[in-house]
């Protein structure tokens, strides 16, 4: 799987001679980015109608309002995450989207949907952006939750630890990724991550002191809690030995796809849209086109068979080395 990253020039220009082109501004463009294009702009304009007015069936931004709609001198008046509007993230979040949450709902909906979208083109590439709607993107950019930043900020932080801090500062429990530095013995990596956090606490702490130690109470009241119908139906009990596993192993066998999928096992609850953080593996795993995703489909069990081989024993005997 992670030997995608190290694909020869000659097969990527293979792969580009065999795609349809349209002619677009005077270029020659693949028809499956100008169909990525056009799907993502139609489900924009869709996102953007259906959001107002609130409340309508199949109506769209039911996570983003809980992000526009509270006070933020008073957040957690609404913090249970099971109900329908309800705010449980750290106040850091509230006060970095403060300049767009001032604006009428329908168009603070249409800069987020933006925002995510984007994120998902980052994580997809042009040429996958069908997959990236089809494989739960749309999904959860029509609602507004956060799992496709998050995705971003975990792949960001292999280059840029201190990304981490949205993860930690929002659903928490993904944080979780990151014993791949702790494992790897990445010291300077995990503590740029830690610090960034302890920088964006403080710095918030000293706008909202009280916020915060109403946070602290929202974590506590809310732990335990299992999602609604809207999840994926697996506790959290069970998906978070899993997450960490599944990471330890692969920071052992530098398999980086691994730190996004356990950071969505890893999630509080599993909302179906929160299967699109997988969208993070793409670029970890240098995958672009439509043919790389084949090729990681036919030869990633295999692969993945023979790495299972290499799992550390109960009493360290046959333990793969790091790095």
């Amino acid at each position: 799987m992670a030997g995608r990253a190290g694909a020869s020039a000659e097969e990527s220009q293979l792969s580009s001679s065999n795609e349809r082109m349209v002619a677009l501004a005077g270029r020659r463009v693949p028809v499956v980015v100008v169909a990525g294009l056009i799907a993502l702009a139609a489900a924009w304009i869709g996102i953007v109608y259906f959001a107002e007015p609130w409340g309508r069936l199949a109506g769209s931004g039911m996570d983003a309002r809980c992000y526009w709609a509270p006070d933020l001198s008073n957040p957690y008046v609404n913090s249970t995450w099971t109900d329908q509007i309800a705010y449980p993230y750290s106040p850091a979040f509230l006060q970095i989207l403060q300049p767009i949450r001032l604006l009428p709902w329908q168009l603070f909906m249409a800069i987020w949907a933006a925002i995510l979208m984007a994120a998902m083109v980052y994580l997809t590439g042009p040429r996958l952006i069908l997959l990236g709607l089809v494989f739960f993107g749309l999904m959860e950019i029509w609602g507004g939750n956060i799992e496709l930043l998050i995705a971003l900020a975990i792949v960001l932080g292999f280059r840029w630890p201190a990304t981490w801090a949205f993860v930690l500062l929002t659903k928490v429990t993904p944080g979780i990724g990151l014993l791949w530095f702790a494992v790897r013995r990445e010291w300077r990596a995990l503590a740029i991550a830690l610090a960034a956090t302890v920088a964006v606490v403080a710095v918030s702490a000293a706008i909202q002191p009280n916020a915060w130690l109403a946070w602290r109470d929202v974590l506590v009241s809310n732990a335990g809690k299992n999602g609604t119908w809207a999840a994926v139906p697996v506790p959290f009990l069970v998906r978070f030995p899993l997450a960490v596993v599944l990471v330890v192993w692969g920071a052992r066998r530098n398999h980086r796809w691994t730190v996004p999928v356990s950071a969505m096992l890893a999630l509080p609850a599993l909302w179906y849209g929160g299967l699109s953080i997988m969208l993070g593996t793409l670029p970890l795993l240098g995958v672009r086109r439509w043919g790389e995703v084949r090729e990681v489909l036919s030869g990633g069990w295999s692969e993945l068979a023979g790495d299972l081989q290499h799992l550390p024993r109960p009493f360290g005997r046959g333990s793969a080395p790091i790095g």
